[in-house]
């Protein structure tokens, strides 16, 4: 088939290029682990059940020690520095392995109000800061239309942004739930320090992280609490990017925060 052939012709930066382009499409992993002569005569095959079956099962949930780190690390944290440096160092989540840069925070410490993303994309991932590109873009806009800024002087019209995980994900899928349970303490901790008035859990990850639900088009528009503080689901601003229709409930849902910051 020619395999080796072609094969000698890669030199390592070739392979290296080759590779990264898979990894940015998205390819995380194979069927089977076994490679399968397509071109065998069926009955000397041997099953790709078995072959998967033969595999081992991935943990259901994080492992008690990985947790228990967490909440360590992030109960001896009293400020945002040492957070950032406890977070940097935990070494238990695998996604750190993945990921160019741990994206932390952005916006102003004092503000009233603080959002919570799901997971870093590849353009929050290569700037290290949350909401960047273009769907930090449209936030942006979404907050300038309730009399908000990210960069604000006055903590009652600026906004404090931050993600639920603070690495990206290979291929952009969504974070595991392992992921989030082990990462959950050091959120939990930096909305402690913040100390906001109201929460906005921008999709999934966020939700499961917050609220500990998923289903953000069903729990989008209805208040729910974390750690004491008024929690609105809302759609993702990558999610409108890509379905401008629901654009019309994102509204509704802000001017529910802008009246609930008011009170």
């Amino acid at each position: 088939m020619g395999i080796d052939a072609s094969l000698s012709d890669y030199d390592w930066h070739a392979a290296l290029a080759a590779l990264s382009w898979q990894v940015d499409l998205g390819v995380v992993e194979f069927s089977v682990d076994a490679p399968v002569d397509r071109y065998a005569l069926p009955e000397k095959l041997e099953p790709v059940a078995k072959l998967k079956a033969a595999a081992p099962a991935l943990p259901a949930a994080p492992s008690l020690d990985s947790v228990q780190a967490a909440e360590t690390a992030a109960r001896a944290c009293n400020d945002l520095p040492t957070l950032r440096a406890a977070l940097a160092a935990y070494d238990h989540c695998t996604l750190k392995k993945g990921a160019r840069n741990l994206v932390f925070a952005d916006g102003n410490p004092s503000a009233h109000l603080m959002l919570v993303g799901d997971a870093p994309s590849r353009e929050e991932d290569l700037d290290g800061r949350p909401f960047t590109g273009p769907s930090g873009q449209l936030l942006d806009k979404m907050l300038a239309a309730i009399g908000h800024a990210r960069d604000a002087a006055d903590a009652a019209k600026s906004a404090y942004l931050t993600t639920a995980v603070p690495w990206r994900p290979h291929g952009d899928s969504d974070p595991s739930p392992t992921d989030i349970a082990m990462l959950r303490p050091f959120l939990l901790r930096h909305i402690a320090l913040i100390r906001p008035r109201v929460l906005i859990a921008f999709g999934n990850t966020a939700c499961m992280a917050l609220l500990g639900q998923d289903g953000i088009s069903r729990l989008r528009g209805k208040w729910g609490e974390s750690a004491g503080i008024a929690v609105m689901p809302m759609t993702n601003p990558q999610t409108l990017l890509r379905n401008p229709a629901a654009k019309r409930d994102a509204w509704a849902d802000l001017l529910d925060v802008q009246a609930r910051l008011a009170q």
